[in-house]
Order: C-alpha cells, then structure tokens, then sequence
C-alpha cells in the first residue's frame, strides 16, 4: 500500500485559527447536542486518512464533516467522496471552505444534510452500485455505534471503516470474548467483520477539547454477507443474553432457547454470554432454527 503522504500535494489543512475563523464567520459554536469536537490539527487528520488506506481511486463517505478538517485532508489524496452533516448550518458552510482551501476538490465533494442513522442506497445514490467504499470519519461520542452497526447493516459493499471515537467506544468495539468490556457492539460488529484499535488520540487536538481521550479503530469485513434472517435471530440472541449478562446462558435465554439447541450447536448452557464468540452466537441461532423446524 502507497503511503499518501509520500505521493499527495500538500494541501493546507485547517488549523486552530482557520477552524475558530470559519466557526466565527459562519456563526457555528460546538455544540453538545451533536457531540461537536473539532480537529484543530493537521497531522492528525492525516493520520487517519494514512491508517484508512485512502487513496485516489477510494470512494469515501465521511459523517460529520463539520467544519471540514478531516474532509480535506480526504480530498487531499484525489479521493472522490460524500459527506453527510446533520446540522444545517455546518452542511451549507462546508462548500465555502473547500473552495477556499482546496478549489480544484470541490467537483469530488458531495454533500448531504441529514442524519447518518436515516441514511440508506436510496438516500445516497452514489453508494447504491454495489462497487466498495470506505467510511472515514470523526464520529460523535454519543451516536457512534449506532450509526456504525446502521451504516454496515443497509451497505453491503461498506468494505471498511477507519473512525475516531471516544477511548472507550473503541475498547468495546475491538474486545473480544472474556473481556469485560466485551459487550453487545463488541459481538455485533464482529458478525461484519474485524475492528482493531489502531492507535489514540489526546484531547489536545481538538477545539473544545473533549473530557476524554479518543482512539482509531479500523474495520475490515468479511468477504461472504450472510443471510439477513440469520442475523436477525442471531442479533435477538445477543441482545437477550448481554441484557442480562452476570446470568447463565440457560437462564438468561431459557424463552428463546430449547434445551436441545444448546445441545446440537454444542455450548455448555451454564457459560454466560459474554464467553462467546459471535461464530457460536450463530451456531445457537442455526440450531435454534434446527429444533423449530423438527417441531413443525
């Protein structure tokens, strides 16, 4: 893999004064409801850019553009891409920015004003053609698993993701079994694909500067999608078992789950859930599958 920053024209990426001058021009000040931090430092968004592997041929979908850091130093690489904003203000100023800072990228920006989690092919036509694309992204705190589980779920062909969320948020998305952060995104995530923490970020490179640390994880899925069915039952599963996780599977599971299922997918019913991988969370779902089909 090419390292960008060995190829790419050096763009001049926003820093501190350039965010707090645009904020000020256009009116915007951070604000909670939207988990608003913004980067303030261009190594940084580099670096993610670096750690996603965009290159000039990538399609990216970034959410939560902002005030445009890490966007340009997507555009930056010749990446073509699409930057869903919520917050309307934010969304009309960005085009300003990119013509002011990086003129000959605005042709490979689109934008769009809405909320990542109504987001679908229909609403986003540029990702509808089944070709693969990455989401690059600075995701709210308070929204990022939410959006991600979403976006995995209505895309097939989102190949990876590289993010920034909070330090914790990335704990739990990267755990595996017996870990004790190890939880219900930690399982869900990993019926897609594979996350690792690739790296942390301080609070120093951001305006406000958050009460926490944040971390990269980076995601790969899987090459063979599998049957929507299976992962519906298989995500009830998961749900009813880390809704109440300090109990045996047996107990915890006992309205779902016939005795026998335990049994034909091979897990002892005493384990609890937070012991299991998500390949076994499927195999109790096949088998579950199994018994009402001899039942009927």
């Amino acid at each position: 893999m090419t390292d960008i920053s060995d190829t790419a024209p050096t763009a001049h990426l926003l820093g501190a004064a350039d965010i707090r001058r645009i904020a000020d021009e256009a009116g915007v000040s951070p604000t909670k409801k939207f988990g608003q931090n913004f980067v303030i430092d261009p190594g940084t968004v580099r670096r993610i850019v670096r750690e996603a592997h965009v290159e000039a041929d990538t399609h990216v979908l970034e959410v939560g553009p902002g005030l445009g850091s890490l966007t340009l130093a997507i555009l930056e690489t010749g990446a073509t891409m699409t930057a869903v904003e919520i917050d309307p203000p934010l969304a009309e100023r960005l085009p300003n920015t990119v013509a002011e800072f990086m003129p000959d990228a605005s042709k490979r920006l689109s934008i769009v004003n809405r909320d990542a989690l109504t987001v679908d092919p229909a609403t986003l036509p540029e990702f509808a053609d089944g070709k693969p694309f990455t989401l690059v992204a600075n995701l709210p705190y308070n929204v990022a698993t939410p959006i991600l589980l979403t976006l995995l779920e209505r895309f097939d062909n989102l190949d990876s993701f590289l993010v920034m969320v909070q330090k914790e948020v990335a704990d739990r998305l990267a755990a595996t079994p017996g870990n004790k952060i190890y939880g219900t995104p930690s399982v869900k995530l990993a019926w897609y694909g594979e996350a690792k923490r690739v790296g942390t970020i301080g609070r120093n490179v951001f305006w406000p500067a958050p009460n926490v640390d944040s971390a990269l994880v980076h995601f790969q899925r899987f090459g063979t999608p599998r049957p929507q069915e299976l992962r519906e039952r298989t995500f009830s599963l998961i749900d009813a078992a880390f809704g109440q996780r300090r109990k045996t599977l047996h107990a915890a599971l006992k309205k779902i789950v016939p005795a026998e299922a335990f049994e034909a997918a091979g897990i002892d019913p005493t384990r609890r859930g937070e012991t299991l991988t998500i390949d076994e969370f499927v195999a109790l779902a096949t088998a579950m599958e199994g018994n009402e089909g001899k039942r009927s």
